[in-house]
């Protein structure tokens, strides 16, 4: 089975459709919220679905050494490591999960780091590996060490543009293994496990299987009732994990059309629904964007289809637009800005169930909730979230 990789959009790209009225579909669904009872405002709609689930990517936010503009991601606390797992699940009560990027060592070893490459200067020169071709305690010579006497190999990292930066964090921590994180993180929270393999690479269904048994292992022998969620762009790895087990649930993370790739089945949503229902999935992880793009498929993943429903990428890090998913029923999203976010959802929920109808009557609830909800959550007027539903799409553009 290969893996796809990213193709040339001239020729894969399929006939253009006509582009969908963002702003309109958002507004429909906005009003759609209120519609049960003439004084059920969104927020009280929203009390009937579960709490936004808030994951913390990489932990407490990946490490985006290209952003200068925003301290915040540049790296706080190194990405992928114990530290920067339990900084999130300590930030807010509602982080719920963290998701991280899990591949396999040579000698069969499953070890979290995102990158396919792992890079280090030696004698002035800048060398690179693949993370897959390094043996464990090669993989875990880089960076700071946990023997203090110890020092590690200096870490860079290559950027999409082609740039190799030192990789300067604010707080560091050791690479780790999967069994250290079942081990050393916060048992209050779940795992995302997101199986890693790399675009450019062709794997056999036995090499597939190989990598995901290790992982596996690690994960029902030490597990020990944590939640999991397993999650992978690769279709024929997320298909595959499914059916080795089916005690934990497999997303399959997805750009939603986004980006093209040589393989149709990473192109749309309609094609990610497909893969999941086809193969027993239970649910998908899609770019925010996509979702934003194409609102009314919300209602075509949950309902119809019966799917869970995630959304990663940096517009997840703007409250607004994580209110305005929360509002379509989006199940929840993985961001970078942990602490602030959850904070943000955590009101959604709070003024949600503040605003609910009561035999009260309609008029009374609402004002004896305006106190409890004051400050809590996003409060828009008519005016105002007309604005935010034109304000949406121009983020997405």
């Amino acid at each position: 089975m290969a893996q796809p990789k990213a193709a040339d959009a001239a020729a894969v790209v399929p006939p253009a459709m006509p582009e969908p009225d963002i702003a309109a579909e958002l507004h429909a669904l906005a009003s759609s919220s209120s519609s049960p009872a003439p004084c059920l405002r969104a927020g009280a709609a929203a009390a009937a679905r579960p709490p936004l689930a808030v994951i913390g990517h990489r932990g407490k936010g990946m490490n985006a050494l290209a952003s200068p503009a925003d301290e915040r991601i540049r790296g706080d606390v190194r990405e992928n490591t114990l530290r920067s797992f339990n900084d999130a699940a300590a930030s807010h009560p509602a982080v719920a999960f963290v998701e991280f990027d899990v591949q396999v060592t040579k000698d069969g070893c499953p070890v979290i780091f995102h990158d396919n490459f792992i890079y280090t200067e030696e004698n002035g020169e800048i060398t690179g590996k693949r993370v897959t071709d390094l043996h464990l305690d090669e993989f875990l010579s880089y960076g700071p060490q946990r023997n203090q006497s110890k020092a590690g190999k200096p870490l860079h990292r290559k950027l999409k543009d082609g740039r190799i930066l030192k990789w300067d964090v604010r707080a560091e921590d050791p690479l780790c293994t999967l069994r250290e994180a079942f081990d050393g993180v916060d048992r209050r929270v779940g795992f995302n496990v997101e199986l890693k393999f790399d675009d450019d690479l062709v794997y056999t269904e036995e090499k597939l299987t190989g990598v995901l048994q290790a992982v596996l292992k690690v994960v029902f022998e030490h597990a020990d009732g944590r939640h999991i969620i397993f999650s992978s762009f690769q279709p024929d790895a997320a298909r595959l994990i499914r059916r080795l087990q089916d005690k934990y649930p497999v997303y399959f993370l997805t750009n939603g059309g986004t980006q093209v790739y040589a393989d149709p089945r990473r192109n749309s949503l309609e094609e990610a629904v497909r893969l999941c229902v086809d193969g027993g999935l239970q649910g998908i992880v899609s770019e925010v964007r996509a979702v934003l793009r194409r609102p009314a498929a919300v209602a075509r993943i949950k309902q119809e289809a019966g799917l869970s429903l995630m959304t990663y990428g940096q517009l997840n890090n703007v409250p607004e637009v994580v209110y305005v998913q929360h509002l379509m029923g989006v199940d929840g999203v993985i961001v970078d800005l942990v602490r602030e976010i959850a904070e943000a959802a955590s009101a959604f929920s709070a003024a949600a169930a503040a605003r609910e109808p009561s035999s009260e009557g309609c008029g009374e609830a609402e004002r004896s909730s305006e106190t409890a909800a004051a400050g809590t959550t996003p409060s828009f007027s008519p005016r105002e979230m007309s604005f935010l539903l034109r304000l949406i799409p121009e983020l997405v553009q």
